[in-house]
């Protein structure tokens, strides 16, 4: 499973409006999620009424926070017109200067929802591809965790060995969601490989 983030301000409007119709044009190997760095008290009105008029019902949705848990799992991520206010996603992103639906006509929320339906539909389809075989996400839990076994051993063990190790554990956790505690069990897995001589790579 690949996931895409949909990253804006308010996690109430646009990147609410992407995800809904990702998750429709998508196939079912590619999952979205959307979060805010500052997220609202609930989905814009306007935004409710001009998704329902596209058969799809966001009332029950909640804003949610982005937080380091989203960022380390996502595996492709587009910010949406926040400029300095998103944090940085450690994977592929997209920013797409969409204008923030919030206080606006209901006729402008609409040409909003059509544009992020367009621009939906062609990562849907023709980047789906390549959402699949990026790597970004991956290499950067990698990054991350390698400084630590290379302290413990570096002189024991080959940096290729060592990688090889660190990359087979962390591939058991593509498919799941990655949180911060992944990286101590992934650690000590490794760990344990290297000392106990258990690695293919051996």
């Amino acid at each position: 499973m690949k996931y895409v983030l949909f990253v804006c301000t308010h996690n109430a409007g646009r990147s609410q409006i992407a995800q809904a119709l990702f998750e429709r044009y998508a196939p079912e190997d590619v999952s979205a999620e959307s979060a805010g760095s500052d997220p609202a008290r609930r989905v814009w009105p306007a935004v409710i009424e001009v998704m329902q008029e596209v058969g799809i019902d966001l009332s029950a949705n909640k804003p949610k926070r982005l937080t380091v848990e989203m960022q380390l799992h996502a595996d492709w991520a587009v910010t949406m017109g926040c400029g300095d206010v998103c944090p940085y996603v450690p994977t592929r992103v997209d920013d797409w200067d969409i204008p923030d639906p919030a206080g606006r006509p209901i006729d402008e929320v609409r040409e909003i929802r059509d544009t992020i339906d367009e621009r939906v539909r062609e990562l849907a389809t023709n980047n789906i591809d390549a959402i699949r075989s990026d790597g970004t996400s991956h290499r950067w839990r990698l990054a991350k965790l390698l400084p630590q076994l290379i302290d413990e051993f570096g002189e024991t063990r080959p940096p290729e060995v060592i990688r090889g190790c660190a990359d087979r554990v962390l591939e058991q956790y593509d498919d799941v969601p990655v949180r911060t505690h992944i990286f101590t069990l992934a650690h000590k897995q490794t760990r344990e490989c290297l000392r106990e001589d258990t690695c293919a790579l051996l």
